[in-house]
């Protein structure tokens, strides 16, 4: 089977990763990783992305990793768009966290519009930080929690 997840990752973190390990448990997995012009218009939040190259080699190294444990393949691809490359017909799941789900919706929406099948979207729960909140990128930023949830001292 083949898999689509796509995002920021910027860092990535065990939210991330949850992502990840539920992904390679169903196939071989393609990831969209957003484009530089592209990252910033998909934060919730003013701050500084790190650049393509940077957080492309990161995810490379995590999903080695994973990849390595459950025996599969994996491909980073650059996403250009939201939608990008699950409206490609190969794929049969996609891997979204619950704030994402809309916009696999939406994919399969141009899916059907392009005559391909739907795509099982399979929704991964958040990870939560050690004080009961969401692990998320821009907390990791903040300096309010570390990649694992634990929060930072002051």
């Amino acid at each position: 089977m083949d898999v689509a997840l796509g995002g920021t990752f910027d860092p990535v973190h065990d939210g991330h990763r949850k992502l990840f390990e539920r992904a390679f448990e169903l196939g071989d997995v393609t990831i969209g990783l957003t484009s530089d012009e592209l990252a910033p218009k998909t934060r919730s939040v003013d701050r500084q992305v790190r650049s393509y190259d940077e957080r492309e080699a990161d995810l490379e190294d995590e999903l080695a990793a994973i990849a390595s444990e459950h025996d599969r393949a994996f491909e980073i691809r650059t996403l250009e768009s939201p939608t990008g490359i699950a409206t490609e017909p190969q794929f049969d799941y996609l891997v979204v966290s619950p704030e994402t789900k809309g916009g696999g919706e939406r994919i399969n929406e141009i899916r059907r519009e392009r005559g391909h099948d739907p795509l099982e979207i399979v929704v991964v729960p958040h990870v939560l930080a050690e004080d009961g909140d969401i692990i998320s990128s821009t907390r990791i930023l903040r300096g309010e929690i570390d990649e694992s949830g634990s929060v930072i001292e002051e």
